[in-house]
């Protein structure tokens, strides 16, 4: 076990998402393939391109950029085909450049192709192909691809053939689509751990990252499995193993409409805005989630002998907020785990249960922590925000957020949505663990009701409140954020916000940590954004202050999120943002609203691209 174990972590690198999409109509394909790119943009925006066939030739454009930039700059809505390939890229193999954009064309031009993910063998395999004379205009390991398929079609002149013999030598992770002029009706494309799924629908078919580049046309899906190609034509597609060729019937899927606009900022100058606008409607979603799915999950976990929570980033941080609702409503300890850590930390087998959290239910080292899990015999659940996810499919009970696209690539709806449905699974556990009185559920649902409204009143007038110290600090280069109890959970969450959006050093820890050793950064030339838990948590709230004092005491700047009339605001802060008072069982999902807003303000002051920070994409689906 070790050493496969050590040969994963081997793997591991950059990569993020690109966004793939492919049509096949029977008119000018162009204006989807558009919609789709601009769809997709989230999920990468270093460079961008099309490739159409039209008159017997490949015509392919791209260039670096954003995809409104490169649009305008290659004039994409020239290009006329009835079938099409488009591509936007989060750089991994190969730097930013024009060459480096996708797709790419072989030596012959006759054949292009898109690709997410990464070849681990492109190496040798590049060797190999300029042996036979090849030649190569970029860096990437996707180029290797589109020759090695062009070398296999040299021998057979078929091209399924050589695309499943390509497949069969390429080591990694890929999503690929490909066409060609030696059949200008067909699309190939293939999956091996990242996504792809197809459309049908309208006299077209689609191919794309996710439903996302096609979803204004037809919500009728298929998904790829791994280890799958496709053979996609107007008229309908075959899908077949890679390994072995059998066929696999596979029916279509309609996936639901959750009644949000994808790509419409409306009234907002960022998505982020926008989406942390949508939370008191996400949360009401969550707490409209049917009773039936959280009981069955929350009797999972009372008839299991041991359940972790996983995540990664963002998605970690809900697990370990979740994991002190576990603790305190239901006195279960349920560990938090870091996706990428699992495999080497959790003790899984027959009778364990294993909960997910995933926005996008296609992170990489989430859905490898399930799959260790799940060869061991354990139960795996999931809470996912795309119904149409690889992690959607893969899990034995999947609970869906249906909190709606989430464009910007820092998670906030959806975070604040996975708090309140893991918050309900807690609450139902405590019922069957005989550790909550059905007066006291009833208490706290109403308290869950009156979310909605509160989070409407924060998020409409707490921005007058952030602008000032958000505008005035901004460029403070170095912050720490501390809570204590849940609020830590709270303070590495906020920080990983306020870091991502204004570039800003900023480091989130329990107001415990800081005497061990952080403490002697603090001078004048920092701030802290402390959270302060409501003064009914007496310990808690005590032991936060007592931090809050140390850093006083050494000269650092604070400011205080804390409720109103709590008590606090005059002796220990040098600015502040007042919350209302609310009860502790919300307080936490308030206060990460409040993180989010000045993260967002914060940003907003210092010029930022919010919706597209660099170096980021929406969701980590390659190692």
């Amino acid at each position: 076990m070790w050493s496969l174990l050590v040969r994963r972590a081997s793997r591991e690198g950059e990569g993020c998402m690109c966004g793939i999409c492919g049509v096949i109509g029977k008119t000018n394909v162009v204006p989807q393939l558009l919609t789709g790119l601009r769809n997709l943009e989230y999920r990468g925006y270093d460079s961008c391109g099309v490739a159409v066939i039209a008159d017997g030739t490949i015509h392919l454009r791209k260039n670096v950029g954003a995809v409104e930039e490169v649009e305008q700059k290659e004039q994409f809505q020239e290009l006329e085909g009835f079938i099409g390939l488009a591509h936007t890229r989060w750089a991994t193999h190969g730097g930013v450049t024009r060459a480096n954009a996708h797709p790419h064309l072989s030596c012959s031009g006759d054949f292009a192709l898109v690709h997410n993910g990464i070849i681990d063998n492109y190496r040798p395999i590049k060797a190999w192909l300029k042996e036979r004379g090849h030649q190569f205009l970029s860096q990437t390991d996707t180029e290797v691809i589109v020759h090695l398929i062009e070398e296999y079609f040299r021998e057979s002149g078929e091209i399924e053939p050589a695309f499943r013999k390509a497949l069969a030598r390429l080591e990694g992770s890929f999503a690929l689509a490909l066409i060609s002029t030696h059949d200008p009706h067909t699309l190939f494309c293939a999956r091996q751990e990242s996504p792809l799924i197809i459309g049908v629908g309208n006299g077209n078919m689609y191919l794309g990252s996710d439903m996302n580049a096609f979803v204004e046309y037809t919500r009728e899906v298929i998904c790829l499995e791994d280890g799958e190609y496709a053979v996609v034509r107007r008229d309908g597609v075959t899908i077949r193993q890679m390994q072995t060729g059998k066929r696999v019937v596979r029916a279509c899927e309609q996936m639901p409409d959750e009644g949000y606009t994808i790509n419409d900022k409306g009234k907002y100058q960022h998505f982020m805005l926008k989406e942390i606008a949508e939370e008191p409607e996400v949360v009401q979603k969550a707490l409209e989630i049917e009773d039936e799915a959280i009981i069955r999950l929350a009797r999972t976990v009372a008839q299991s002998a041991h359940v972790y929570l996983t995540g990664i980033g963002t998605a970690f941080y809900v697990t370990l907020i979740a994991q002190h609702y576990f603790a305190r409503l239901a006195d279960r300890y349920i560990p938090a785990l870091s996706s990428d850590e699992f495999p080497f930390l959790a003790q899984v087998g027959r009778g364990s249960t294993v909960i997910a959290v995933s926005q996008s239910g296609e992170t990489i080292d989430t859905l490898r922590a399930l799959r260790y899990a799940k060869e061991r015999g354990a139960t795996t659940a999931a809470v996912v925000n795309v119904p149409s996810s690889s992690m959607v499919r893969e899990v034995d009970q999947a609970i869906l957020q249906g909190a709606g696209p989430e464009i910007c690539v820092l998670s906030t709806k959806s975070t604040v949505s996975q708090v309140i449905i893991l918050l309900r699974v807690a609450l139902e556990l405590a019922v069957l663990e005989g550790k909550l009185e059905a007066r006291m559920k009833e208490q706290y649902e109403q308290e869950l009701a009156s979310l909605p409204a509160l989070l409407t009143d924060l998020i409409a007038s707490l921005p007058a409140q952030v602008r000032v110290p958000a505008y005035e600090y901004a460029k403070v280069h170095n912050w720490f954020f501390i809570g204590r109890g849940v609020y830590s959970a709270v303070a590495l969450e906020s920080a990983l916000k306020f870091k991502e959006s204004s570039y800003l050093h900023a480091e989130g820890m329990s107001g415990g940590f800081l005497k061990h050793g952080t403490i002697a950064l603090i001078d004048e030339t920092t701030s802290t954004a402390a959270f302060v838990p409501p003064p009914e948590e007496k310990e808690l709230f005590a032991l936060t202050l007592s931090s809050i004092q140390e850093i006083k005491a050494r000269g650092g700047f604070v400011l205080g999120i804390h409720q109103e009339g709590d008590g606090s605001e005059e002796k220990f802060f040098d600015a502040e943002i007042v919350l209302p008072a609310v009860s502790p069982l919300v307080a936490p999902v308030v206060a990460l609203t409040a993180g989010q807003i000045l993260a967002y303000y914060t940003a907003l002051a210092l010029g930022r691209s919010i919706d597209k920070p660099r170096a980021l994409a929406k969701s980590v689906t390659v190692t």
